[in-house]
């Protein structure tokens, strides 16, 4: 591997383990200021000491969030500075913006959330919680449409004598039809994700201590909600993404010729030269363009297409990753949705689950977080070999004179601390899970006894 293929790794590495904890820190936001005024609304102590336990998973999760977070802005200044030379006026505000909400809006109203108990008001004491999840919400728009800029680049224009992208419009950039798309079908995701965890745990959890019953059955409806609504925000999504990069839905099916009525593989042995394949007539089309009848572009007329406007050179991304991370992507997605509806159906009027299921649950978390990560990879990998789609290409990002022992040096210094924190994530999760969720009763004196004789 060469030092360009190394500052990828390293940048995919810091990337998809930062988003691990995210979309879970976007979810259980929600989940403990849903609970919490589920609370005041019923006055019930379950309720109450839910959201405790929720509300702390969600700090856990937050903490180490925000600080690969910083890590994640970092690796534009340490392996693609060019990038961030080129482009920094435009990604600056996104990036400023996101870390300002995490640190002074995110992180101060939660230590208000968690030191508040019994010190505020309560309705004061749960909309602290409340601008958290907002928070938390605003905060992945905003980082979302930087990412999007680099689907779609808009809102901007380059200097003619230093070359350099300057930002023209920040609400163009922030309503990005691509931001615009992508923004529901993260949040769909988070709740998956969100859901998942909270599942695992009240399963693991509900035999020792019934309070964690009402929280599983919380979980698998947030997995199916979100199941569903990734389906909904997904199709919308991969549209769009159809008309600003079509070659990354060739890419998704292999489609080298032009075609009308573009079948889309369910199962095949060889792609992309199939020698067995199951197709379903028209649904590429309609993925694409929402007619089953619609013509889809090809690779080869697209690379022509793109070999003309931009230059010579190789625009085809990585086909067999593009073809087979899209068909993980949905398969993984819908198998997590399926085994929610599965739960909740069996768990229905207090019935209790089979118990090959319960032993298997407390792993349900693997699969939204291998859906969230493979859709990433897509989404990245396809845009390839561009950086920014259309007008900068990766290799150009680079750092100059970085070399590959300083990039696998930072790599394996990376991997070793991220295993350790993951470590420590896990072990604090599971030592916050094994806390029974009421509160044991505060030892009361018992009054000395007077007699009279």
């Amino acid at each position: 591997m060469d030092v360009l293929d190394l500052t990828r790794l390293q940048f995919a590495v810091v990337t998809i383990y930062h988003y691990f904890f995210v979309p879970m820190s976007i979810s259980l936001a929600a989940v403990a200021a849903g609970l919490e005024i589920t609370w005041l609304r019923t006055r019930r102590d379950l309720w109450k000491n839910l959201t405790r336990f929720v509300g702390k998973l969600l700090i856990v999760t937050f903490a180490v969030g925000v600080v690969t977070g910083l890590v994640q802005e970092f690796q534009f200044g340490m392996g693609w500075s060019a990038f961030a030379r080129f482009y920094g006026d435009v990604f600056g505000p996104t990036l400023a913006i996101e870390g300002m909400l995490a640190f002074f809006l995110e992180a101060t109203f939660l230590a208000l959330w968690y030191f508040g108990w019994d010190r505020l008001p309560r309705l004061a004491h749960a909309a602290t919680i409340v601008i958290v999840s907002l928070g938390t919400v605003l905060s992945a728009f905003i980082i979302l449409a930087g990412n999007s800029f680099m689907q779609n680049p808009v809102a901007y224009s380059l200097d003619p004598v230093t070359g350099r992208a300057h930002l023209t419009s920040f609400r163009e950039l922030l309503l990005n039809k691509v931001n615009l798309a992508a923004f529901p079908h993260t949040l769909s995701g988070a709740a998956m994700i969100g859901g998942a965890l909270l599942l695992a745990i009240a399963v693991w959890r509900r035999a020792a201590d019934p309070g964690f019953r009402p929280l599983s059955r919380l979980g698998a409806w947030l997995m199916l909600a979100g199941g569903a609504a990734t389906a909904l925000t997904g199709d919308h999504l991969g549209k769009v993404i159809t008309q600003v990069q079509p070659m990354k839905m060739a890419a998704a099916e292999a489609l080298y010729t032009t075609t009308s009525g573009a079948p889309f593989s369910l199962v095949t042995t060889g792609k992309p030269l199939p020698s067995f394949a199951l197709d379903i007539p028209g649904l590429l089309s309609i993925l694409a363009k929402g007619s089953p009848g619609a013509t889809v572009q090809g690779i080869d007329e697209l690379q022509a297409q793109y070999a003309a406007q931009y230059g010579p050179g190789n625009y085809v991304p990585m086909i067999p990753v593009a073809f087979w991370s899209f068909r993980l992507m949905i398969g993984v997605g819908m198998l997590a949705a399926l085994v929610a509806a599965y739960f909740l159906w069996r768990t229905r009027r207090e019935r209790e689950a089979p118990g090959w299921l319960l032993r298997w649950l407390p792993l349900i978390p693997i699969l939204p977080a291998a859906g969230n990560t493979i859709g990433w990879i897509f989404t990245e990998t396809a845009r390839q070999p561009w950086i920014a789609f259309g007008i900068s290409k990766v290799a150009d990002g680079i750092s100059p004179g970085l070399t590959s022992s300083e990039v696998l040096a930072s790599l394996a210094g990376f991997t070793v601390v991220y295993g350790i924190v993951a470590v420590v994530w896990f072990r604090l999760v599971r030592h916050l899970s094994r806390q029974p969720l009421s509160p044991a009763p505060a030892a009361v004196d018992e009054p000395e006894m007077s007699v009279t004789y």
